[in-house]
């Protein structure tokens, strides 16, 4: 406790009019909420490496984003680091009745389970949208935001029964695309199309039980992992990769993918 009092000070100081740091003294929510994401996926890259050491440094610059919301919070008179604490405190005890109170739950579905059911009781208390879909962060990373969207519908009973419609959707869709490219590719009615692919694609993760955004993370660092090596290798055989045509490009592209499902080294 005695740290965390010492970094609410020194965020107050930070935050000080007359003493403080003229950028830390210049941000509001806005400018900061962008810093907050960006910090939540460094501790979560942090956790794909499996780097502890790192992993300590990025969640304390996550603590830092909460203090310093609270900060800026508590000078309007909103609410202060306290507050938040105890509201999280209130939450995680009502939400665990089978750890807190009476309620049975043996497994972790069923605590799931439990958990959204209570979410849906206190949005009904507190907002005035019925949706099935209120409640849903529109400042969430889409693909995320997406996937929310759709388990909130699929719990209306309005959803695919299987993943094979998915498909057949997402092959409509890809047609659809093709269409407007082929008339011009409006870029209003392009965007449109090719938002549906993207929201159809995270459907289709969904149901094939797959994390769309590790998914995606995996397929990212297998493009940049693969990248580097085709760079490696031009590099060795004295080469610019940027220098080479498409063509050469690709045979270089094929030849990493090869060495890197054999288990070698592009460049050795």
């Amino acid at each position: 406790m005695a740290s965390m009092d010492e970094l609410l000070a020194i965020m107050a100081r930070l935050r000080d009019p007359a003493r403080g740091c003229p950028w830390d003294r210049a941000q509001d929510f806005s400018s900061i909420a962008p810093y907050t994401i960006e910090e939540a996926y460094e501790v979560a890259d942090a956790i794909a490496r499996d780097d502890r050491a790192a992993l300590k440094d990025e969640l304390g610059d996550l603590l830092f984003q909460v203090i310093f919301h609270a900060q800026m919070a508590s000078e309007e008179g909103a609410f202060d680091f306290d507050d938040v604490a105890r509201g999280l405190r209130d939450k995680l005890v009502r939400r665990h009745p089978h750890v807190f109170g009476d309620a049975d739950a043996n497994d972790a579905e069923t605590v799931a389970a439990n958990w959204e059911a209570i979410k849906r009781e206190e949005r009904r208390a507190t907002d005035d949208d019925p949706s099935a879909l209120a409640g849903v962060a529109a400042g969430l990373p889409e693909w995320l935001r997406a996937l929310k969207l759709q388990k909130r519908a699929a719990r209306t009973g309005y959803d695919w029964p299987d993943v094979a419609p998915v498909l057949d959707k997402l092959r409509e869709e890809i047609v659809e695309v093709e269409v407007e490219l082929a008339q011009g590719a409006d870029p209003v009615r392009l965007e449109d199309e090719i938002g549906d692919v993207l929201f159809v694609c995270v459907n289709l993760a969904r149901h094939a039980r797959v994390d769309p955004g590790a998914a995606l993370r995996q397929a990212n660092a297998k493009f940049e992992r693969r990248f580097r090596a085709m760079e490696s290798l031009a590099a060795s055989r004295g080469l610019a990769f940027d220098a080479l045509g498409l063509e050469a490009q690709e045979a270089l592209w094929r030849e990493v993918k090869r060495l890197q499902a054999d288990g070698g080294h592009a460049g050795s």
